[in-house]
Parts: structure tokens; C-alpha cells; sequence
């Protein structure tokens, strides 16, 4: 095949690309201004997203939500606590555990129980000692979440799974544990 005699078209040039600097500024010169400007807009941005998103409420995350194993291997079971109070405490956190968390009710009909229930079925009848237990449980809720929680099966029934109940049970045993209950 013969080459063309006629020469390809022109591409008409784009008139924002210069090939050749007509302010006359070295490379180094316009890569300098390029950068100065490239700083104003981040800057501006900057600014705009912090205004943006000032109004957003953000909470700390709490390292006990997030780490569900223990820092050390334990290889021996931990005792479990001297006081009586701490004691029934621990084992209604292990009776919840084991058989499971529910709210609404102190026993469900599978067999789990809720804060109370697991108090209840641990301190075998004796009252004065549930009510210990159950007094220390609000306290330890309260530390934690603030004096706007009416009582136990509020706080439990407030909750979709059994992870923070189980939790309080165990922070209300280390109390109890302290104060010699």
C-alpha cells in the first residue's frame, strides 16, 4: 500500500496545555507556585471538614468491648473470691454464662436467666444475701453508666445480648471483692 500523500489532520491544541511557558518561570519555578497552591486548597479543606463535622458526638471506644480474651494465658482457674456477697456474684456471672442471658424475665423457658434471675438461683434462698448482691450490681452499674439507671432489670432489659450484663456481674464482684462484702 502506498502511503498517503495528503499529511494526517492537525489535533488543534488544547488551549489550557502550554507546551512552552509564556510567563517565562523556570521548571523549578512553576512547580513551586503549583505546590503553594496545592497547600491553600488542602488548607481549605481542611477547615471545611472540620466545620463539617463538628457537630458529630463521638464516644471513646472501650478497650473491654473490644478485647474478649484475657491479656495473659491463665493456665490454673482463678479462685474465686473470699467475701460471700463477691462470691454469689461470680457464680451467678458463671450461671449466666452457662445457661445463657435473657430479659423480661427472671427464668426463661429455655432456661436462661437474666442479672436477677442468676442472683437469685445462685444465693439458694437466701434473701439478705440477694439483695447484697443485687445492691452491689446497681452499684457497679452506676459507676459505670451514671445515676440515671432505676434498677437492675432495667438495666438488664435495656440490652439486645447478655455481653454487658455478664460483664457487670463480674465488675460487681471485684467490688464487692474490695469492700470486704
Amino acid at each position: 500500500m502506498a502511503a498517503s500523500l495528503h499529511p494526517a489532520p492537525a489535533v488543534p491544541a488544547d488551549p489550557r496545555v502550554r507546551t512552552t511557558p509564556a510567563d517565562g518561570l523556570s521548571l523549578d519555578a512553576r512547580l513551586a507556585a503549583v505546590e503553594a497552591a496545592m497547600t491553600v486548597r488542602l488548607d481549605e479543606a481542611a477547615v471545611a471538614h472540620e466545620v463539617r463535622t463538628a457537630h458529630i458526638d463521638t464516644k471513646p471506644v472501650d478497650l473491654a468491648d473490644v478485647i474478649t480474651v484475657p491479656l495473659t494465658p491463665t493456665l490454673q482457674p482463678q479462685p474465686l473470691p473470699a467475701t460471700p456477697v463477691a462470691a454469689l456474684l461470680e457464680r451467678a456471672r458463671a450461671r449466666m454464662e452457662t445457661d445463657g442471658w435473657c430479659a423480661g424475665a427472671l427464668t426463661d423457658e429455655s432456661g436462661a436467666v437474666c442479672l436477677l434471675g442468676a442472683i437469685r438461683k445462685e444465693a439458694g434462698g437466701d434473701r439478705g444475701l440477694e439483695a447484697d448482691a443485687a445492691s452491689v450490681v446497681l452499684d457497679a452499674i452506676r459507676r459505670r453508666f451514671g445515676d440515671d439507671v432505676d434498677s437492675v432489670p432495667s438495666f438488664n432489659d435495656a440490652h439486645a445480648s447478655g455481653r454487658l450484663p455478664v460483664r457487670m456481674l463480674g465488675e460487681a464482684a471485684s467490688m464487692a471483692d474490695a469492700k470486704g462484702l
